[in-house]
């Protein structure tokens, strides 16, 4: 496996391949990057410190770097299952790719935080490579839908051409064996047998939207957790321990065990050390049964989320949109006078009520006989609506000012309303902070953004939203009162800078001491310490810490093992992934009951899609034609070669399930 990248997401991927699925893995970064300590996953301190010492030993030797000569190209290649090598190159260039060992790779991801860097890496490795499986990261949808389908096009082509020339081959081959009088034996046609295990995808990810439902989920439910793929929602929500004599609701499967150090302020947040303490992922029901008082994880509700049709605006809205709030009731209080003069002029005058109305607004606009003659209430009313004439005139001037103001405002950002509440304050609208902001506006929850940077990226969709924007430093005072934090229901900070994020959550401390606060924090060592701090310094308070990276190299590393991951939930500090699985070729499925197929700890079947075979090669189900999912299976079901399951699963445990092992392919 090959990565190459210069954020966290590439030393997270690396490690996630390493140290959870056993992968021979080269990590391609920028030299400025050679130092930067990669995440631990899934391992001590002391290994971590041991391989970085053995990366910048093999570099400083001449074999993490450069060019090389000789069939290894320069390098000396670790055959163990989970080794890392380091390879540091400023610019991923068709020698750096070549060195890396692309030729010769299963897969590649190229998680570059330049989507034009990535594409064209990937060009030039299909072209090295045809048959190695691709995965990019990419922000742009729509690009990338259009260069997976160019990717996918030129590995077709190629397995095309290879299939020709090994028939062509192959026919030479049977003419000279049989006028040698030979025999085609079984490496007769190493060329087919390549051709048919043939085996090219291309697969185009964002970190931003596999990370933005579950940082949607957690400022808006506090404890839910979303999994979104298109027309596919898994909802999975937290659950406080039952009481004294209470049963806990299982919901539709429980999903996990919170750890039983959550009470304490000064817990863990489900490390990995944590033991029998720390969270028990997809456990059994012996273990739900026994873990008395601690939360759990159920799956809540599973629906299918399509485009709501967007209802045409009413006269109301559209009114008040023109108009300010003074205005509308300065105009309802004239009314009022207009209802309150005809009424009284037909008490007095004893007229019809039609003409007494006419008459009375013939007098409202000056444009009537003065009432020379008549009697002296009728004379009364007519100076009464005169004067409400002249209150009527500066009026009208600030309705036409304002609407004029209105539409030529239409496209500058809206300032959060005076009586604002229960709003959602979204520090940070880039890369994240935009996929999140189009998450909450889906989910239809009143969002007020703070941005420092007039130029972002998300202030279009703001503006297009018509979300209310505060634009200014986040660590000036006044900033977070004019998004009014104080009435607010949560803080997402997903700004790029952690301490940006720590002094905003801070200060909204200070104002809101039982604010909901989520940040995105980039080291999880820190992480882990801020919350906690936050823990233990707010009690009463949700605090949650989460790392894009964290959130997003799951999804990535199952694509690079070709598998289609749904999405990832996490839990406390751990992750549960939700993927789709075709039943044949696994023996721990086909032939297996639901009830026997289950492992506690490790995988659960959740759902049988009901599609075709024909219909899943045509759209998958993640396409926007929407699953055929049955989410009630019985224990008794028995899984058939033919099926397709979606499955929750640890990292180890799809690991385990659906993984390929270096060992395994040491004799191909």
């Amino acid at each position: 496996m090959v990565v190459a990248g210069d954020d966290a997401l590439a030393h997270r991927l690396a490690a996630e391949l390493r140290g959870v699925y056993g992968e021979r893995v080269t990590l391609v970064v920028p030299p400025a990057q050679g130092g930067v300590r990669p995440p631990v996953v899934g391992r001590t301190r002391a290994t971590a410190l041991f391989d970085r010492v053995s990366a910048a030993v093999n570099r400083a030797s001449g074999n993490g770097g450069g060019a090389g000569d000789g069939e290894s190209g320069g390098g000396r290649t670790d055959e163990t299952p989970g080794s890392e090598r380091v390879v540091e190159a400023a610019e991923l260039t068709e020698g750096a790719l070549a060195y890396a060992g692309v030729e010769r790779a299963a897969a590649l991801a190229l998680v570059y935080d330049d989507d034009e860097t990535n594409i064209r890496a990937a060009l030039t490795a299909r072209r090295l490579n045809p048959r190695i499986r691709l995965v990019l990261r990419l922000y742009n949808r729509r690009l990338g839908q259009h260069i997976e389908a160019l990717l996918d096009q030129a590995s077709a082509l190629a397995a095309a051409a290879a299939a020709a020339d090994s028939a062509l081959h192959a026919g030479a081959g049977a003419g000279a064996s049989n006028a040698t009088g030979g025999s085609s034996g079984p490496n007769a046609s190493p060329t087919r047998r390549s051709v048919e295990a043939y085996d090219a995808s291309t697969t185009v990810l964002s970190d931003a939207d596999t990370a933005a439902p579950a940082l949607a989920a957690t400022a808006v439910a506090g404890t839910s957790k979303v999994v979104q793929t298109d027309g596919l929602m898994l909802r999975a929500v937290e659950r406080p321990p039952p009481g004294p004599g209470e049963v806990a609701d299982p919901g539709l499967c429980t999903l996990a065990l919170l750890s039983a150090t959550t009470n304490d302020p000064a817990g863990a947040d489900g490390s990995e050390g944590s033991g029998a303490q720390g969270p028990q992922l997809l456990p059994d029901e012996r273990a739900v049964a026994a873990a008395t008082g601690r939360g759990t994880v159920v799956l809540e509700n599973v629906s299918y989320s399509g485009p709501e049709l967007s209802a045409g605006r009413g006269v109301v809205p559209w009114f008040g949109s023109l108009l300010s709030r003074r205005l509308r009731w300065s105009f309802a209080g004239l009314v009022g006078c207009v209802i309150g003069l005809a009424v009284a002029s037909v008490l007095v005058t004893g007229e019809p009520a039609l003409q007494a109305t006419y008459l009375t607004l013939l007098d409202l606009f000056a444009i009537n006989d003065p009432a020379i003659g008549k009697p002296l209430g009728r004379q009364i009313l007519q100076l009464c609506s005169g004067m409400v004439g002249l209150l009527l005139l500066p009026v009208l001037l600030a309705a036409v000012l304002e609407a004029l103001g209105t539409f030529r405002n239409g496209t500058a950002l809206r300032k959060p309303p005076r009586g604002l509440s229960g709003h959602v304050v979204l520090l940070g609208v880039g890369k994240i902070g935009t996929r999140v902001l189009a998450r909450l506006r889906e989910l239809r929850i009143p969002v007020v953004c703070v941005e420092a940077d007039p130029e972002a990226r998300g202030l279009a969709l703001a503006r297009r939203l018509r979300v209310p924007v505060v634009l200014g430093d986040v660590t000036q005072e006044g900033v977070l009162e004019a998004a009014k934090i104080h009435r607010a229901h949560a803080l997402l900070a997903l700004t790029s800078a952690d301490t940006m994020n720590l002094e905003a959550v801070l200060y909204a401390r200070t104002l809101r001491p039982d604010l909901r606060v989520v940040l995105r924090l980039y080291d999880d060592d820190f992480a882990t310490a801020v919350y906690r701090t936050l823990r233990a310094a707010h009690p009463g308070a949700l605090t949650r810490s989460r790392s894009v990276s964290h959130l997003a190299a799951p999804a990535f590393a199952g694509a690079m093992l070709g598998r289609q991951i749904l999405g990832a939930i996490p839990v406390e500090r751990r992750v549960l992934l939700f993927a789709a699985v075709d039943v044949g070729g696994h023996p721990r499925l086909e032939g297996r009951t639901v009830g026997e197929a289950f492992r506690a700890g490790a995988w659960r079947v959740l759902a049988l899609d009901t599609a075709t075979p024909g219909e899943r090669r045509a759209e998958p189900a993640s396409a926007s034609r929407g699953p055929r999912l049955v989410w009630d299976l019985p224990s008794t079901y028995v899984l058939r070669s033919e099926d397709r399951v979606v499955l929750a699963a640890t990292r180890r445990g799809l690991a385990e399930l659906l993984g390929r092992r270096p060992r395994q392919r040491a004799g191909t």
